[in-house]
């Protein structure tokens, strides 16, 4: 019998705070949890990007990072995503390369759109274009990374022409390639069972981070078109894939966790992303539904605290981590969502309780001790 491999542990800072504190403030706790999640053994710190929201607040997580890395030794850091349809690939191709260097080969990296209505306004993206977009950005990064000059790469977005005015004895005219050869390990996020974008993920081998909102069963139906897709491109998926992102939050007892959870900041971003999606996404909440047949009054905190969210004691939490395993498969990683330390002693005793409890103990269940 092949003996399981142990949970790989991320965090994501997507991020989400209380657009009422200092934002030095929010900066200040978000690297502390970068701190904290090395000194519990996490393996990845995951930074979102956002130009121009007061709640998701980071707007260059690429240099987020590098003061991580500068605070830790060992965690691999990672923006997720890098929105591609706000920048032109040349620039995400160097600066990344730049940042794997810095690093010294601890840099993830996450390929994605953006999300919010007023960062494609000001970029001057259409909704419409999203998908093509990232998808010319991620074929043109490719090459930079993989192939030498002379380059000229035309495009229906953006062109990389590098060709006519190289002086290579001076320096002049210079493709940075990544620390890690070919490039850092790639991820895409995931919300659709059956996206295009996670089709194309299998065939390129990248590997995919599924949304925390998700529920298990849109899981299973993502893992599946995962799998047949890389099968079709002469792949054999593995669960080290995969990266399931959950909202998780743990006390001392099953009742204070499960309380705590839907009035402090956990509940307050599920609500938060639920109004957002309303009144920006083309099809309201159905993003996070369970099923077609869910209907809009019932896609409420109230169904994320049931059916979605993980809270309570370590053994309950522990619990929960289990029959969502047996349900959905083997996933490589479990990334936990992270929320403003509205109450900071709570949030550092419940990532405690995780790691210290949590995490062993589901380990010890799957044989990967």
């Amino acid at each position: 019998m092949t003996q399981a491999t142990p949970l790989r542990l991320g965090m994501f800072v997507m991020p989400i705070h209380d657009p009422g504190k200092p934002l030095a403030q929010c900066i200040d706790e978000d690297l502390e949890l970068a701190v904290k999640c090395e000194e519990l053994g996490f393996d990845d710190f995951w930074v979102g990007e956002h130009h121009s929201s007061s709640i998701e607040n980071i707007v260059m997580p690429e240099i987020f990072l590098g003061k991580v890395l500068g605070l830790t030794d060992r965690i691999r850091i990672g923006p997720a995503p890098v929105c591609l349809q706000y920048h032109h690939p040349m620039h995400v191709a160097g600066r990344l390369a730049f940042l794997d260097h810095m690093s010294h080969g601890r840099l993830n990296v996450c390929f994605g759109p953006g999300a919010i209505p007023t960062d494609m306004e000001v970029f001057g993206s259409a909704p419409s274009e999203m998908g093509a977009r990232v998808s010319e950005s991620i074929d043109m990064i490719m090459r930079l990374w993989n192939e030498d000059l002379p380059i000229d790469i035309e495009g229906r977005f953006w062109n990389v022409r590098m060709k006519d005015n190289l002086y290579p004895d001076l320096g002049v005219g210079h493709l940075h390639k990544p620390f890690q050869l070919p490039h850092p390990t790639i991820y895409v996020p995931s919300i659709s069972r059956t996206s295009v974008g996670l089709q194309k993920a299998a065939e390129r081998g990248f590997r995919f981070i599924s949304h925390h909102m998700l529920h298990s069963d849109c899981l299973q139906g993502q893992w599946q078109t995962y799998a047949e897709a890389a099968a079709c491109a002469d792949r054999t998926a593995d669960p080290s894939d995969w990266a399931v992102a959950r909202n998780v939050f743990v006390a001392d007892s099953t009742d204070d966790a499960q309380r705590l959870a839907k009035s402090n900041s956990l509940g307050s971003c599920i609500q938060y992303i639920l109004d957002l999606t309303q009144a920006t996404a083309p099809t309201g909440v159905a993003m996070w539904k369970r099923d077609e047949q869910q209907t809009d009054s019932d896609c409420t905190l109230d169904y994320f605290m049931d059916d979605v969210i993980i809270s309570g004691d370590p053994e309950h939490v522990t619990g929960q981590l289990l029959g969502l395993r047996e349900q959905v498969g083997p996933f490589g990683t479990l990334i936990l969502t992270a929320h403003d330390w509205d109450d900071r002693n709570q949030w550092i005793h419940s990532l405690e309780l995780f790691a210290q409890e949590v995490v062993p103990a589901f380990n010890r269940a799957i044989g990967a001790e």
